[in-house]
């Protein structure tokens, strides 16, 4: 950390817990506490795709740590950011409800300005005017694709069919909103964290929250009741997640992908 330290002109840098992928530190400058993430240097890319889709989240009203610079010193990527003390627990209602409100921000299709990570996996974001086109080719199938290329055959060709006549608009997305990426301040106000920005359906969002544990049934209510068709829709939508752990972390994610696909498969 030493050399980067001084590259940055950050002091007093202590390791705290913050992803299983990256090395993240808070530390202190210009006697302000900031976060940082590090990692090897090809990972520049990726933070600074992360920093693009933080600014985009404030810029929707949503609270968010402030990027404050990234880039690469030497062997290293860094990411440096606005440090906010978080807890687990808080107001979430008020956290269903500054969601809702990232969700009407539109756009004029679906996809971002640049492609960017949903972990360290690629995520790309070449623009679509359709949605059930942009989820076959920009989500599942590159997900599928890596999928064989570690030695998981999967059929899903046809589940995507399950999207013929849903058109919703494009909304921004956090597009990683589990509930580790979401915290409160010490007065319970709600922040998001570690986005993979793009303009998508809001249930692809509203389905993630609900795939590893789920949050609160106040954060439900407060953001509002979804479309008809979500039941169905969110295990599409969450099967994007379950490739991409199988392809980061292995076949312990398999049963869950086979089950959701035979889920999918009978809503045919």
């Amino acid at each position: 950390m030493t050399p980067l330290a001084k590259h940055l002109g950050v002091a007093d840098a202590q390791p705290v817990s913050g992803g299983c992928i990256h090395r993240c530190y808070r530390a202190m400058l210009g006697g302000r506490p900031v976060f940082l993430k590090v990692n090897e240097a090809r990972f520049a890319d990726a933070f600074a795709a992360e920093a693009d889709s933080l600014a985009a989240l404030r810029a929707a009203g949503c609270t968010a740590p402030e990027p404050i610079s990234h880039g690469a010193a030497d062997a290293d990527a860094y990411l440096l950011m606005e440090f906010l003390e978080l807890r687990s627990r808080g107001d979430f209602a008020a956290l269903g409800r500054m969601l809702a409100n990232v969700h009407r921000m539109h756009g004029q299709h679906f996809g971002w300005r640049r492609d960017n990570y949903i972990g360290s996996t690629p995520q790309p974001n070449g623009a679509y005017k359709n949605w059930a086109e942009f989820w076959r080719e920009r989500r599942l199938g590159p997900q599928l694709a890596l999928a064989k290329r570690n030695g998981y055959d999967l059929d899903a060709e046809d589940v995507g069919h399950l999207l013929q006549g849903h058109n919703p608009v494009p909304s921004l997305l956090h597009g990683d909103l589990w509930s580790g990426n979401a915290g409160f301040l010490a007065g319970g106000a709600p922040v998001l964290f570690d986005p993979a920005v793009y303009y998508g359906d809001a249930e692809a969002d509203l389905a993630m929250t609900e795939l590893f544990g789920g949050f609160p049934r106040e954060f439900y209510s407060a953001y509002g009741p979804p479309p008809a068709g979500y039941e169905t829709r969110k295990h599409l939508y969450n099967l994007y997640h379950l490739l991409n752990h199988l392809n980061l972390f292995g076949g312990g994610y398999l049963g869950q992908v086979k089950a959701t696909l035979g889920l999918l498969a009978r809503a045919l």
